[in-house]
Formats: structure tokens, C-alpha cells, sequence
């Protein structure tokens, strides 16, 4: 049967695909770690006890980017090149989603307005990433070896989303309301196609891999094809909304350590 369940435990038993779903997710993470660190250090006066927060959700990231190298260490396996066209985060940045890299990699100081663009980017991608890992956490968390690295992520990624919803209102009380929702908007519907387009990759590189049928294939990308509809049509509107989190000051304090993957 052809089920989400199914097709991620089928994706993890292959050594192979295994290799390439941990490389492309440890790739990301990083790549995320990298981006928050520099906003942090590049932090406006104005908004200067952010930083923490910002650094530590970098922290948050580089984390999870060593667990998934963790667990390839632990089926010896050795990172695999990701291929450019499964690369989200760089996807994201070359259709200008969030903070270009070129800007981060400089020393001048960010504006209150590039602080609301990468809060409404992390809004919307922390989004998907909260999503996604409570999906492989319902599924894997009683798993041997990917349980207690996936519920950690998981309960990460939902602080992350409830961090990003406190400060956006924040700056939405002092008026950047308008900016704000524009913004996120944008942000959204760029993820969403590209969240397709990677998911098309993906899929495509682990059908070959795992020599899937051209009919299953066709099913699986007639599937993704179908999220994507349902987002462009409506689905967004989930990725824009602000709300109180339940959790408050949610990266107001250290990080919580890494899970023993031996």
C-alpha cells in the first residue's frame, strides 16, 4: 500500500536512500545554523536582545545538522554530495526568500527591516519544518535509532515557529503590521513551489535509487502536484496567520542537548 508511512520506512531501510535523506537534511540544517549565526552577529542596536534568540535558534540548527551526520556514522555511511536541485534552503535564497547571503556575509549592520524579512522567512519555512517532523515524529518516534533524534527536532522546530510568532506580533504592535503580511505572503508562495520543485527531486533521485516503477513515480509526482494545488489555492493561508504561541520566550533559554546516537 502506498502510504506516507510506508514510503519513508521504505527510504530508511535502503542504505542508500538513507544516505541521501540524512545528507540533504544535515545539508539544510547547517546551511540554516550558518544564516542565523550571521544575523545574529549583524543584529541592528535597536533590536539587540534578539540576538540570543537568533543565535540560538542557529544553535537549534547546527544541532540537527550534526544528529543527522550522527545517524549516517551509525549505519556507516559516509555524507553523500546533495544535489543542487533538492538544495531547499539555497532554492529559497536564490529566489530572494529571506536575507541574501551575499548581505549576510558582510559587517554592516542589518536594518529593523531586514530583522521582519528573516522573521517572516523563518515563519513560513519553520512552518513547514514543524510540520514535517511531527509527521516523521508520529511515525518513528518508538523507532531504535531515528526516535529520539526526531521527537528533539520536532519539539525544536515547534519552538522555533512559536519564536517566530511572538517577535512578528511584536513588531506588528509597533506598527510594521502591513510590511509584515505582505511579506509573509510573498515568502509563501515562493516555498510552496519551492517545496514542489525539491519534493520532485527528491523523489525522483530516491526512485532511482530504490528502482521505483515509472507508474509509481508518476503517482507519487501527481501526488506532490496535488499538495501543491491545494496550497497555491488556499493551503498558504496557514504559513501567513499570527497567533499568541502557547509557548512563551520558547528560545529564551539554552538549548536543549543532543540525544546519545551511537
Amino acid at each position: 500500500m502506498l502510504s506516507a508511512r510506508n514510503l519513508f520506512q521504505e527510504i530508511l531501510d535502503d542504505d542508500e536512500s538513507f544516505r541521501l535523506f540524512c545528507s540533504i537534511a544535515a545539508g539544510g540544517e547547517a546551511q540554516g545554523g550558518w544564516e542565523n549565526g550571521r544575523i545574529a552577529a549583524l543584529v541592528p542596536e535597536s533590536q539587540r536582545a534578539l540576538a540570543p534568540k537568533i543565535a540560538r535558534h542557529g544553535a537549534d540548527e547546527d544541532k540537527h545538522g550534526r544528529i543527522f551526520n550522527a545517524l549516517l556514522r551509525k549505519r556507516g555511511l559516509q555524507p553523500a554530495a546533495v544535489p543542487h536541485e533538492t538544495d531547499y534552503t539555497m532554492l529559497l535564497e536564490k529566489y530572494g526568500i529571506g536575507l541574501a547571503h551575499e548581505q549576510l556575509r558582510g559587517e554592516e549592520r542589518l536594518s529593523e527591516r531586514d530583522i521582519i524579512t528573516y522573521l517572516a522567512h523563518s515563519r513560513v519555512t519553520e512552518q513547514r519544518a514543524s510540520e514535517q517532523m511531527a509527521l516523521l515524529r508520529r511515525y518513528f518516534a518508538d523507532h531504535p535509532d531515528l526516535g529520539r533524534a526526531v521527537s528533539m527536532i520536532s519539539n525544536d522546530e515547534d519552538n522555533h515557529l512559536a519564536y517566530c510568532h511572538e517577535e512578528l506580533l511584536r513588531f506588528a504592535r509597533a506598527g510594521h503590521g502591513r510590511t509584515i503580511q505582505r511579506i509573509l505572503r510573498e515568502c509563501a508562495l515562493a516555498e510552496i513551489r519551492v517545496y514542489r520543485d525539491v519534493s520532485l527531486a527528491v523523489m525522483d533521485h530516491m526512485g532511482r535509487i530504490l528502482g521505483w516503477s515509472r507508474a509509481r513515480s508518476a503517482v507519487l509526482a501527481a501526488g506532490i502536484h496535488g499538495v501543491h494545488a491545494y496550497e497555491r489555492l488556499i493551503g498558504w493561508r496557514r504559513m501567513v496567520s499570527l497567533a499568541p504561541p502557547a509557548r512563551r520566550d520558547a528560545l529564551g533559554g539554552p538549548a536543549a542537548p543532543e540525544p546519545g546516537i551511537a
